[in-house]
């Protein structure tokens, strides 16, 4: 299974777009794993279903942090790791449209249930994520192959 498929299945399981995509890098991370599924339940929706930038990007984000991030001792300076984030930022606009939630959602973009958890066939035939989990997998984990991380 690609890890752009775990990411899908684990949206599908009922974690967010964010957790969706930093657990199917887990094993990556075994000792943190648990810590990351708390630290990303905060950016599904894009942040806490305000719809701002995409969940599914920002569990880019985290992982590229853990794996790769600049922290002064391991050779990677803040210009190139920003220069990653941008780059996948630049792919995922060009490939989406955009990287904000309620602009990849369109007219959806309203809360269909105050409940987060409810997930209805109705929803999932409406809303880009669990395919944006895939994507945003796939295009992280080909940028890691490249920089020789996996």
């Amino acid at each position: 299974m690609s890890r752009g498929d775990k990411a899908y299945a684990f949206f599908n399981e009922g974690y967010n777009c964010s957790q969706a995509v930093a657990l199917a890098f887990a094993d990556l991370y075994p000792e943190k794993a648990d810590d990351m599924v708390k630290i990303m339940s905060s950016f599904g929706g894009g942040f806490g279903r305000m719809r701002e930038v995409c969940g599914a990007f920002s569990g880019i984000c985290a992982v590229l942090g853990l794996l790769c991030g600049f922290d002064g001792k391991n050779g990677i300076s803040k210009a190139e790791h920003y220069a990653i984030v941008r780059e996948l930022g630049e792919k995922f606009k060009k490939d989406n449209g955009s990287l904000i939630c309620r602009e990849l959602l369109g007219a959806t973009a309203k809360l269909s249930s105050e409940d987060p958890s409810v997930r209805s066939a109705e929803y999932k035939a409406k809303r880009p994520c669990a395919e944006l989990c895939r994507y945003c997998a796939d295009i992280l984990e080909q940028k890691l192959i490249e920089k020789g991380v996996i």
